[in-house]
């Protein structure tokens, strides 16, 4: 069973990773400056950033070790997340493709708090 769990990890984390560098090169077609880094040819893990404008980054890790999301504005942590938290922010992020909204529109909720 172990194994089984083991290697089904393995496939959502590549999966993951596939999707991250998708992600980047959409973003950066639609005028983000974004990018999706990965160690070796075993899409084991990655590290992918966006900036969103005026000092507003996002960075997204994937690794066997975890996955986080972390959103900062002027070099300061706004927000951090893990797990399945830190995959659903990635779905809002996706949403901006999806609905193509432009860099200077895109306001998530934690930005206006700011």
């Amino acid at each position: 069973m172990f194994l089984r769990l083991a290697e089904q990890h393995r496939q959502f984390v590549k999966d993951l990773v596939m999707n991250l560098q998708a992600l980047a090169t959409v973003l950066e077609r639609r005028g983000y400056l974004a990018s999706c880094y990965t160690c070796g040819g075993q899409m084991n893990s990655a590290s992918f950033m966006v900036s969103l404008g005026d000092n507003h980054l996002i960075r997204f890790l994937v690794s066997d070790y975890g996955i986080t999301w972390t959103e900062m504005r002027d070099d300061r942590e706004l927000m951090k997340l893990e797990g399945a938290e830190a995959i659903s922010q990635l779905q809002e992020l996706a949403n901006l493709v999806k609905y193509q909204i432009a860099p200077s529109e895109y306001r998530p909720a934690i930005a206006q708090l700011s």
